[in-house]
């Protein structure tokens, strides 16, 4: 596996592989990897001849008094992890690399980054859609592969490509749960086992709102005030949302459902942000 460290690196990289007729596929990442992050890389291969992944916690889409400093990091162990996941190469910036002095331009995705995560941390999807352009236009890939474990992310970052005519196939793959229903997040590593414990509320209320529609509940009201009322019932737990979103256009579905619905949460748990989903009704995969 190619550790590239400069922009100049990786376009030399990319093109030598489209000279020879291989496409690549990019997995965005900002490192401290798990299994979720290596499933990624596995998935991207079955998309392109080559993967890349970039490792990089990206300033901008922390706002002033979230966790950019304390964001955990462990350059050898991702190297070990994406060359065993059978990435072809990885990039490595530094942010003097991605950013020049005063950067003045950002990308934003109106209406989609607005509410939800968007609601609460207003930077966040600008520093998100404003990194992956950049990575978009500095490695040239031909597919990018996301997780749905940030399923508004994943929304956005295909509207973007859509309005801006990027190149770039996006694939989403299915979120990544730990054996007891925790979803996998490098954020995991903050959580205390008390913590930990309280955290699988997420997951367990998740999976009643989607019984409950599966038995035939229709009304989001009534899983939304099911979602808010388990959450709230943990005294460690602040929340942020619990939400019936569309699945497509993020916007809250009111009344009846009659399409996929994306039942989503946020919370804050002793200063961890934690963030589960899923769509209603939808098989999960095995």
């Amino acid at each position: 596996m190619e550790i590239l460290r400069s922009r100049e690196a990786v376009r030399r990289w990319t093109a030598a592989h489209h000279a020879a007729g291989r496409t690549v596929a990019l997995v965005p990442t900002m490192g401290f990897l798990h299994r979720a992050h290596t499933d990624l890389m596995r998935a991207a291969a079955d998309h392109a001849d080559v993967v890349i992944a970039s490792i990089f916690v990206n300033p901008t889409q922390f706002g002033p008094d979230e966790d950019f400093d304390r964001y955990p990091r462990d350059e050898s162990g991702d190297l070990e992890k994406a060359k065993a996941a059978g990435c072809a190469a990885a990039f490595l910036p530094s942010v003097a690399e991605m950013y020049p002095p005063n950067p003045s331009t950002r990308v934003t995705v109106a209406t989609l980054s607005t509410h939800l995560c968007g609601a609460s941390r207003p930077v966040f999807f600008d520093g998100i859609c404003t990194i992956v352009a950049k990575l978009f236009h500095i490695v040239g890939c031909d597919v990018a592969v996301f997780g749905e474990k940030d399923f508004q992310q994943l929304a956005i970052i295909r509207r973007m490509v859509r309005d801006l005519d990027f190149p770039v196939r996006i694939v989403g793959h299915p979120l990544v749960r730990e054996p007891d229903g925790l979803t996998m997040s490098s954020r995991n590593a903050y959580l205390s086992p008390a913590q930990r414990r309280d955290a699988l509320t997420l997951s367990k209320a998740l999976a009643e709102a989607d019984a409950r529609f599966r038995a035939g509940e229709r009304d989001a009201d009534t899983l939304r005030a099911l979602l808010r009322g388990r959450l709230e019932a943990v005294g460690s737990i602040a929340v942020d949302y619990a939400e019936l979103v569309d699945a497509e256009t993020l916007q809250p579905v009111l009344g009846a459902i009659d399409r996929p619905t994306l039942a989503a949460v946020a919370v804050d748990l002793g200063g961890t942000r934690l963030i589960d989903n899923t769509v209603l009704g939808r098989d999960r995969p095995g």
